[in-house]
């Protein structure tokens, strides 16, 4: 069972959120914050697996949550589910530490399969997704630690490269492709090393910038 938490200041949201993931069968809601500040308290006492976090909050933000979190090193796998299509702050939640971004208006099968997919190690950065995000790229500064031109991958790594932006975990991508699990841990740090990057969702995020996805 997955054990998920919401946070989220407009309950009707809430409620909403919670009853389309009890119709899972693999999904527990343990706990709900109705700001940045009770999120910021109460996600390392509830140790949930998965955090829903909303970015545009009174007080402290999603944003400032992710970082709070992140400094004190308690920061659950977290997607970023928001009813703004902003390039900018998904960005900066992304590089503050969240694995993924959903609009609030992503189907049950959608949401479920996101929360899954984080919950095994997996980010959810889902090529419509990213798509228009990039679109807002000219005018912003991403501020990855990246390099401008990363050295080349191989073969085996653009391949690698593409299922983690399917967001897909280690795990299947080597069942995937029929090697073991430390062969892709393997090609994964290559691949972040090549592309100057810290983490899977900067990697891609580059990657579909840099057209080489």
């Amino acid at each position: 069972m997955i054990k998920v938490m919401l946070v989220d200041d407009q309950n009707l949201v809430r409620k909403g959120v919670r009853s389309l993931l009890e119709l899972s069968e693999e999904i527990e809601v343990i706990a709900e914050a109705v700001d940045g500040s009770e999120a910021v308290r109460t996600i390392p006492e509830n140790q949930p697996d998965v955090v829903l976090l909303d970015m545009r909050m009174p007080g402290l933000s999603g944003l400032d949550v992710l970082k709070e979190l992140s400094k004190a090193d308690n920061l659950p796998p977290t997607i970023i589910l928001t009813t703004f299509d902003d390039h900018e702050l998904v960005l900066a939640g992304i590089k503050a530490g969240a694995k993924g971004y959903l609009l609030k208006d992503v189907s049950l099968a959608e949401l479920v399969n996101a929360v899954k997919t984080v919950a095994k190690g997996g980010t959810v950065v889902k090529p419509a997704v990213t798509q228009r995000l990039l679109k807002g790229l000219e005018n912003l500064q991403t501020d990855f630690s990246s390099l401008d031109q990363p050295d080349p991958l191989t073969e085996r790594e653009t391949e690698i490269l593409r299922l983690m932006a399917g967001g897909y975990s280690n795990k299947e991508i080597a069942n995937s492709l029929g090697v073991a699990e430390g062969t892709v841990k393997n090609h994964v740090s290559n691949i972040l090393s090549k592309m100057g990057v810290r983490d899977r969702t900067r990697a891609v995020l580059k990657a579909f910038e840099l057209g080489q996805i």
